[in-house]
């Protein structure tokens, strides 16, 4: 194996639990007002909502063309939607910011 092969396989299950929407969904999700309504905005694109972008092309590729800089962006992601999911509003998070900043992320917390 080699040093990409290791990096991707402690990263792998981490990355399949946190990221739980499929491309399509979260590609559908990223045009929604509700997606573009959260997040720090830079050049008028959150980093969430750049973030989803970026997350769809790699539910998009094959295992073994991920890239070392793909596997470092999973490990990223899965950080964020760890960190993120701690700080869960009490009550229905349906229609919530913190919800929806997940979800850019590919993390629906409802589901």
């Amino acid at each position: 194996m080699t040093e990409r092969d290791d990096e991707l396989a402690e990263v792998w299950d981490d990355w399949r639990d946190a990221v739980n929407m499929a491309p399509a969904e979260l590609k559908e999700w990223l045009d929604t007002d509700e997606s573009k309504s959260v997040g720090d905005k830079d050049d008028g694109e959150s980093t969430g909502h750049r973030s989803g972008r970026r997350i769809v092309t790699l539910l998009r590729k094959h295992k073994g063309d991920l890239t070392r800089d793909d596997i470092a962006w999973m490990r990223k992601v899965v950080g964020y939607v760890a960190r993120h999911s701690k700080q869960r509003p009490s009550g229905d998070v349906t229609d919530t910011p913190w919800r929806y900043s997940l979800m850019n992320w590919g993390h629906d917390p409802k589901k």
